[in-house]
């Protein structure tokens, strides 16, 4: 095989033959010990062992700790740092340039920031074993109600994997299969980029798979933390809504909430404490962490990376890095005695912080920062985390899809389709639970409401992108935001390269 072949299969931008990890631990459905290799012989005809290939999909979405990533901090630079919720955080120089790119959309992002790149090869690598968990299950033999549902569950994460992508990067190549072969591998499909349109049709070609394919939350033989009809859904009803069709985010989201399936627990900062907490009533989707000797079985760093940091006189033992901290701009958000404004911000008081666990921050002139993400905070004082004590790993769950989004979802598609009853329901629910009063609902009220809900859940930046206003929020907080630019980020140069020119930059950079 010549070089130029060698580079030619290398464009395909992933690993085709990653094997599929399978974790070891002690959490609902990840509760398996290790398989070796799984052959597509023994796929196709156990459905014990399709089940445990499948697992292997989901683990793809523990990728990050400044390697590959999926949903680890540098998700959070792109999504909370790049927003009007969060700073960098820590000292000025840490993470320069590549996340003081992301904090202010000056020079240092740009084609070449390794951090974009590690965002590209983190979901391509999820789709990766996506699709060849779909090549094995394709040829199973057992029941076809667990193959369809199997199936479904794959292609809810692949359809996951290229949302993030296609609201990171606009077009980007689909890769919708498993090359055959060196000569495949020469398919343009594998090397281009497709529109944007074709990307968001690929998606929505999964998640409908899904909603016909996936049970109910809680139906007979159902398992925690898989994917589901209602998360299907709630996905496909948030992608309808950026593509601004109401009526079907409306439609989707409607489903959702009669299923009777879910409901806003009703205190807040429940969804965001240690495990007693994790998949519940309002649960539609999270990531799932386990827990075993060694805390390997979760978000490598997504808890400590921003934990709150040492600082000025220091004197004390600190939980993290200090990284992704919110804003003033972010708290200055949130109304007079909204209830989630003490459970999504650790706000550094000046002589002593308590957080929920009994754990003592010192004095403000011994910490880094003056407000940290407290949905990250995993319970220091809660001995229950793992064996060895490695913090780098704590096994913290991340909300993908909760139903308070559910609700925002379905009021800001019903004000525009005609039901604005719903949306004055929607929004009575979500205010209620949040110690607030009725407020007139129109379409701005409903983002300020999506805004403190969801913020430091890596939602924000996307939002004010597809909502038009990105540079108009950015640009008088000092961030130099250039519309028709920045609303998504750079082609990683490395890719380019690797397809030969193949794969074409974004405007602008």
């Amino acid at each position: 095989m010549n070089k130029e072949t060698k580079k030619i299969i290398k464009t395909i931008l992933f690993i085709l033959a990653l094997p599929v990890v399978i974790t070891s631990c002690k959490r609902d459905f990840l509760a398996i010990q290790p398989q070796g290799q799984l052959t597509e012989t023994a796929v196709a005809k156990d459905p014990n062992i399709a089940k445990k290939l499948v697992t292997g999909v989901y683990n793809q979405l523990y990728q990050g700790g400044f390697g590959n990533d999926i949903h680890g901090i540098i998700y959070c630079f792109a999504t909370d740092v790049a927003s009007d919720d969060a700073n960098k955080g820590s000292t000025k120089d840490d993470q320069a340039p590549e996340g003081v790119g992301f904090d202010s959309f000056t020079t240092a992002l740009n084609s070449n920031n390794f951090y974009v790149n590690r965002l590209w090869n983190g979901h391509y690598q999820g789709i990766s074993t996506a699709n060849q968990a779909l090549v094995a299950l394709d040829k199973s033999t057992f029941d076809h109600v667990t193959k369809r549902t199997l199936i479904g569950e794959v292609k809810f994460l692949r359809a996951y994997l290229y949302f993030n992508l296609v609201r990171l990067f606009g077009g980007v190549p689909l890769v919708l299969r498993v090359p055959n072969g060196v000569a495949d591998a020469n398919d343009p499909a594998f090397q281009t980029r497709a529109s944007k349109d074709s990307v968001y049709a690929a998606i929505i070609s999964d998640l409908q798979y899904g909603v016909d394919s996936l049970p109910l939350k809680g139906d007979p033989g159902t398992q925690v933390g898989r994917a589901t009809k209602g998360a299907a859904e709630s996905l496909l009803a948030k992608v309808y809504l950026y593509l601004k069709n109401y009526q079907k985010a409306y439609d989707l989201t409607h489903d959702v909430i009669v299923s009777g399936k879910y409901s806003l627990i009703s205190d807040y900062s429940l969804n965001f404490r240690n495990k007693a907490f994790d998949n519940n009533q309002e649960s539609v989707f999270e990531i799932q962490a386990g827990e075993d000797a060694n805390c390997d079985a979760a978000i490598p760093f997504y808890v400590v990376a921003q934990g709150p940091r040492v600082g000025g006189i220091g004197g004390w033992a600190d939980l993290g890095f200090g990284l992704n901290t919110p804003t003033q701009n972010l708290v200055n958000a949130y109304e007079a005695g909204d209830k989630r404004l003490a459970s999504t911000v650790i706000i550094i008081r000046p002589d002593s912080t308590v957080l929920w666990d009994g754990f003592v921050i010192p004095a403000r002139n011994r910490v880094q920062n003056s407000f940290y993400n407290y949905k990250a905070y995993y319970g220091r004082l809660v001995d229950d985390f793992c064996v060895s004590g490695n913090t780098d790993h704590l096994p913290k769950n991340v909300h993908i899809v909760r139903y308070a989004e559910v609700l925002l979802i379905n009021a800001e598609a019903a004000i525009q389709v005609g039901h604005a009853g719903d949306a004055v329901t929607d929004m009575g629910l979500v205010r209620s639970r949040a110690g607030l009063t009725a407020t007139a609902v129109t379409q701005l009220s409903i983002w300020k409401e999506r805004r403190v809900e969801l913020a430091m859940e890596q939602d924000r930046f996307f939002d004010i992108v597809r909502q038009g206003r990105a540079g108009q929020i950015l640009r008088p907080l000092g961030k130099a935001f250039v519309d028709g630019k920045n609303e998504v980020f750079p082609i990683p140069q490395p890719q380019i390269e690797l397809s030969g020119g193949k794969l074409t930059q974004n405007p602008g950079y």
